[in-house]
């Protein structure tokens, strides 16, 4: 199950009633640490599918999502459980640090 994209649209339906936690990625084309890990959270999001949604959304296209939960910098992962945001982690790192990441916030 490959990451997803959302949108300020899409959001509430596809992060906050989603029926399982989900981590969103909150990133921009320009931003060279965003594309850094991004596959990274492909891998993770196969790997890890059946207990955490990965859904991507871009800053510069969606900027009402970002200002509601403070997203001040990117990338920043925000993890939501229940449609309330559980865990953040800013900035790029390496898949494995983001995996344990994960798994130590469900």
């Amino acid at each position: 199950m490959a990451t997803q994209a959302t949108t300020d649209a899409s959001f509430d339906a596809d992060v906050l009633q989603a029926d399982k936690p989900v981590v969103v990625d909150f990133w921009a084309e320009w931003c060279g640490p965003c594309r850094m890990i991004a596959p990274a959270l492909e891998e993770l999001a196969d790997e890890l599918g059946d207990k955490v949604n990965i859904v991507k959304i871009d800053i510069d296209e969606n900027p009402d999502a970002p200002t509601k939960y403070g997203v001040r910098g990117i990338p920043t992962m925000i993890l939501f459980k229940n449609g309330q945001p559980a865990a953040t982690q800013v900035g790029a790192m390496p898949k494995s640090g983001i995996k344990q990441w994960i798994e130590r916030e469900l």
